[in-house]
């Protein structure tokens, strides 16, 4: 099922309650792809703020994502240019994940600057498939993804860092924060590459910040930079960077990652 359909096929109750069935093609392993159960977290938060643009989502994922799920979003404070949203995604085994959306309305300021810079890279058709011909989760086949920096996983590599191209194959998705949400968490660990040999792996949290509400690229490409800053213990701290194809950031973040191997 091709993301747009999903979305589409959301059933919406009063509230902003969502309710989904998750098809096995959007499946990591025995959960839900996690930038999938993000993306539907906010869509249920949208429904509560639709009059300001989301700033960062802070995401846990607590337990395996799939089959039915409900999502049920609560305001926890809303002023005049800025509102808070937890949402709840609920299976038949209790709370699988929880997210807290900042809101916030666009305000003047005498401060105007980023120093995000973006890696220095050739265009996404420069490069092959990052996937090749080898085996990957199923929702990654909803993705193309193109390694322009570093070393793929599983390849014994001294660093942590990779650089990709990503865009999702589904030519019906509209750009927006949820499908950018659903986008920037396509990309494996980048620990995974000073891994010498397969073992699992799993995000526990998320956070990420919006950099602006106005999400266009060229053909649907993004570029996103991830770096395992430490890992240690079985535990990875990773940062990440996104830019839209005309170099303007769009997105930051970091995440917690468990590693099993």
């Amino acid at each position: 099922m091709q993301y747009s359909e999903l979305i589409a096929g959301l059933q919406r109750g009063q509230a902003g309650r969502i309710e989904a069935t998750i098809p096995e093609d959007w499946m990591q392993g025995r959960t839900t792809y996690g930038g999938l159960t993000a993306a539907l977290c906010l869509e249920a938060a949208l429904e509560l703020v639709p009059d300001m643009p989301v700033r960062s989502a802070q995401v846990a994922f607590v337990g395996p994502v799939g089959g039915k799920v409900v999502i049920s979003p609560t305001i926890l404070r809303r002023g005049k240019s800025s509102a808070f949203v937890n949402a709840d995604l609920v299976s038949e085994d209790g709370v699988m994940a929880r997210c807290i959306f900042t809101f916030g309305a666009k305000r003047p300021s005498q401060i105007n600057r980023t120093s995000i810079v973006q890696p220095e890279v050739e265009g996404p058709e420069a490069y092959p498939s990052f996937f090749g011909s080898g085996r990957r989760p199923n929702f990654a086949h909803n993705f193309n993804v193109r390694l322009a920096k570093g070393e793929p996983p599983v390849s014994g590599s001294e660093r942590g860092d990779i650089t990709l191209w990503l865009r999702h194959k589904d030519e019906g998705a509209l750009y927006n924060a949820t499908t950018l949400l659903s986008l920037a968490d396509a990309p494996p660990p980048a620990a995974m590459s000073m891994m010498t040999e397969p073992g699992p792996i799993s995000s526990m949290t998320w956070m990420a910040e919006f950099l602006s509400d106005e999400i266009t690229t060229t053909e649907g490409w993004f570029l996103v930079h991830h770096e395992a800053q430490a890992t240690r213990d079985g535990y990875s701290s990773q940062a990440m960077r996104l830019w839209n194809a005309e170099g303007e950031p769009l997105m930051i973040g970091r995440q917690t990652i468990a590693v099993f191997a």
